[in-house]
């Protein structure tokens, strides 16, 4: 648990380097907590089209507007605040997996206007997917010693 929530400890830390524990981990930790809270809104939106299609318009509506209960309205609210206090420490946990791999945060930039062009967004999927995946560099680097080695960092560091 300690690796999951040690992004938002480094919430504007967007120096140094993290390991590809501390990232996925952070990733696993965002995914479970989108599914508890956005999960139910999903079900319920579904559930409630599958109930109003081929329906007369006036029960259709009726039946969307039933989707939209309080707790899932309370849900929806609680998820969207989850996602908004996590959204620069995905970023900042994103660039320092990208320091450990001895690159440049700004290759993150690159990453997010490639993903909005058709066709190519799954290319950069699939290659922000193999980054996040591959060892970062061992020994220190350009953007400080080895979260693997604490032997590495200096004395007076």
């Amino acid at each position: 648990m300690e690796w999951m929530l040690l992004p938002y400890k480094r919430y504007f830390d967007f120096k140094g380097r993290s390991r590809r524990k501390e990232y996925w981990l952070f990733m696993l930790f965002n995914l479970i907590v989108a599914g508890v809270f956005l999960g139910p809104i999903y079900v319920s939106i579904l559930s409630a089209a599958f109930n109003a299609a081929g329906k007369d318009p006036q029960i259709a509506q009726a039946a969307m507007a039933d989707a939209f209960t309080p707790g899932i309205i309370a849900m929806a609210v609680i998820g969207g605040l989850f996602m908004l206090v996590s959204f620069i420490p995905n970023i900042a946990v994103t660039i320092r997996r990208l320091h450990d791999r001895d690159m440049s945060g700004w290759w993150y930039l690159g990453y997010i206007v490639s993903a909005m062009i058709p066709l190519i967004n799954l290319i950069a999927f699939i290659a922000g997917l193999v980054l996040m995946c591959l060892e970062g560099t061992r020994g220190p680097n350009r953007f400080g010693s080895d979260p693997l080695d604490p032997t590495s960092a200096g004395v007076f560091d």
